[in-house]
């Protein structure tokens, strides 16, 4: 069944007018009044919504009951990536977010390819967030990622609490790292997960030394060394299968 998401609040029976671009949406494919769709709006749960009308530019529905469906992971995971170049970034948040990532931090580093300022930071913002929400309608997520804004990593690095809290934890991945993978917790933690990935050619042995300073334990894959956009993915999928998170 088509999802999609609307950032207002619903209510069971209301009859409202869909956003421009859900509606585009519905006529490329080519509903009908009569049929259903589900709707979301981040806040928890989804509901059935009937097509009552449509015209050229405009799609009206009644608001079904609301369902407590939820696909979030048992844990919460931040995901703070060096940020990479081409469409690299686009495709690791879009598949980040299928794997049950909450929040996606964006940051700028000594090897970054890609630096972002200015306008052009804005615009990019609000594309990930785009790719967020799209990416959600299609898994069946009704709780939306947040991304934050791009940041240079020692500003980063320095807002955060000089220790982890209670339950916290803070991995950073690194091929000089002599802990592996297997060391990391059996059960998810109770707190925050944070996992530090660098851009292409990773990051500088100053700013893996900054991190651990902040409390990141340093974790390696094994003996291959990753790309980038594969390493966050791996690992993410790993913790989903450790964790419960399928």
């Amino acid at each position: 069944m088509p999802r999609f998401f609307v950032g207002s609040s619903l209510q069971s029976d209301d009859v409202f007018t869909l956003p421009d671009e859900v509606t585009r949406h519905v006529q490329v494919l080519r509903l009908h009044p009569g049929d259903t769709i589900v709707l979301f709006n981040g806040q928890g749960g989804e509901y059935s919504a009937e097509i009552v009308e449509m015209e050229r530019r405009e799609t009206r529905v009644r608001v079904g009951p609301h369902q407590d469906i939820e696909a979030e992971p048992p844990y919460r995971l931040t995901l703070a990536q060096g940020i990479a170049g081409s469409d690299k970034m686009d495709w690791l948040i879009e598949k980040s977010v299928e794997l049950g990532a909450t929040r996606f931090v964006p940051l700028t580093t000594t090897r970054s390819v890609v630096r972002l300022s200015g306008e052009r930071a804005v615009r990019r913002l609000a594309h990930w967030q785009r790719i967020v929400q799209s990416s959600c309608e299609q898994c069946g997520r009704n709780r939306m990622p947040e991304v934050a804004p791009a940041s240079e990593i020692a500003a980063w690095l320095g807002s955060m609490p000089k220790r982890p809290g209670e339950g916290e934890l803070r991995v950073l991945l690194s091929p000089r790292a002599d802990v592996s993978f297997a060391a990391l917790p059996v059960e998810p933690p109770s707190g925050e997960v944070t996992v530090l990935i660098g851009p292409e050619g990773g990051l500088s042995p100053e700013e893996e030394a900054a991190a651990l300073d902040q409390g990141f334990i340093a974790v390696g894959l094994g003996p291959r060394v990753l790309r980038t956009e594969t390493a966050g993915i791996a690992v993410l999928a790993a913790l989903a299968a450790r964790w419960g998170g399928w």
